[in-house]
């Protein structure tokens, strides 16, 4: 019966599932060609009962192995795609939504140390040379990973239209590098928040051997203490893990802290399709807490504070290819990984990054970019200034 169904549902691509015993099974035709090598019989069924968790799950277990991880998701993406849950199993799932997504200060420290305070040569070891982890864009002709973190970076310094002497708050500052770009090529000053105490320790020292520590403040501390104002805002890959419930106070925090004539940008993942909930698999080992937002209710917690749009951008396709950078990278260090972390952790980190490449490539999974205001003259009336 479950042959019957990959008969039924492999289209594009093929896929070739070893079982123990030895026999093959072959479905579909053409490119890729992805293998599932069982080694447990009762794999298959779980898999395909339960997808969202278990194909996750039994890959970190080491019950299947593949030659090419990337092709597998990649096949199965493309012929098993999200379903939208039926209204009973959404009504379900937006009322057991919150209780996901509590992200009071306490709880979002523990989440953010959870994925952000593991060893710093690890992100190292797959991250371009600045530590940016967060989608790059990739102009055409570009093809290296550092590059188009670079041209990241100068995307938003562009769309932030700084003037020297600014203050610039960043919300989830990372590693420091956007911070240590806008104060060295804007002559910004900057004060950059974080919940990670590692990213914390690296940024300073970072701020300090360029010696930048009269422009950046790399603080230790949540976006709802913060008591200044400043000229421009900037969250990159932040909005993601402060949750529904705190959308409403993240845009109220954001119109207390940014003066009149201010400026601010949201770099975030976003759905190209309707409100839903996180990935179970995501959020227990990835991101607990997190969740991926759809346009209308980012748009909708803005409106509610009265503040502006002034410009919004969807990078579609951004992040697959980052993913793709992230993901080779992460293989040529593997052997020293999984002697310093073991293969069970190699193995979630892999599926991980090849299973969110997936999701932007095949499933709804984008970037936005809302550039933000107080007033609809702050920005240029048009986008000649990004040229």
């Amino acid at each position: 019966m479950l042959e019957a169904v990959l008969n039924q549902r492999i289209r594009e691509g093929a896929l070739k599932v070893k079982y123990p015993s030895g026999r093959v099974a072959s479905f579909g035709t053409g490119s890729p060609l992805a293998v599932f090598d069982l080694h447990n019989s009762r794999v298959l069924r779980r898999v395909l009962i339960d997808p969202q968790f278990m194909l996750g799950q039994s890959y970190l277990d080491g019950a299947w192995s593949t030659p090419d991880l990337r092709a597998l998701i990649n096949v199965l993406m493309r012929n098993f795609p999200d379903q939208p849950p039926g209204p009973l199993q959404n009504a379900l799932q937006m009322l057991w939504r919150p209780l996901q997504q509590w992200n009071r200060r306490a709880v979002s420290q523990r989440n953010v140390a959870h994925h952000y305070d593991l060893d710093e040569q690890l992100f190292r070891a797959f991250l371009d040379d600045d530590l940016q982890y967060s989608c790059a864009y990739w102009p055409p002709g570009v093809t290296d990973l550092d590059t188009a973190q670079a041209a990241k970076r100068a995307l938003i310094r562009k769309k932030l239209c700084l003037k020297p002497g600014q203050r610039v708050l960043d919300i989830g500052c990372g590693w420091g590098g956007l911070a240590i770009e806008l104060a060295k090529q804007a002559g910004a000053k900057v004060v950059g928040l974080t919940l990670s105490k590692q990213q914390a320790r690296v940024a300073r020292e970072r701020v300090r051997k360029r010696g930048l520590t009269e422009q950046v403040d790399i603080r230790l501390q949540d976006y709802r203490d913060v008591p200044e104002q400043f000229d421009r805002i900037v969250s990159v890959g932040m909005f993601e893990h402060v949750g529904v419930r705190y959308y409403r106070r993240f845009f109220r925090e954001l119109q207390k802290h940014l003066t009149p004539d201010g400026l601010a940008l949201i770099h975030t993942i976003g759905r190209s399709g309707p409100p839903t909930v996180t990935n179970p698999w995501i959020r227990r080992y990835i991101f607990p807490g997190g969740y991926i937002p759809a346009m209308s209710e980012v748009t909708a917690a803005i409106e509610r504070q009265g503040l502006v749009i002034t410009d919004v951008e969807v990078l579609r396709l951004h992040y697959a290819q980052t993913l793709a950078h992230w993901f080779s990278r992460f293989q040529q260090a593997r052997k020293a990984m999984v002697e310093a972390k073991g293969e069970r952790f190699c193995r979630l980190w892999e599926f991980y990054l090849a299973a969110c490449e997936g999701a932007f490539r095949w499933g709804d999974l984008v970037v936005f970019h809302f550039q933000i205001s107080q007033q609809k003259d702050a920005a240029p009336l048009t986008r000649d200034y990004l040229c």
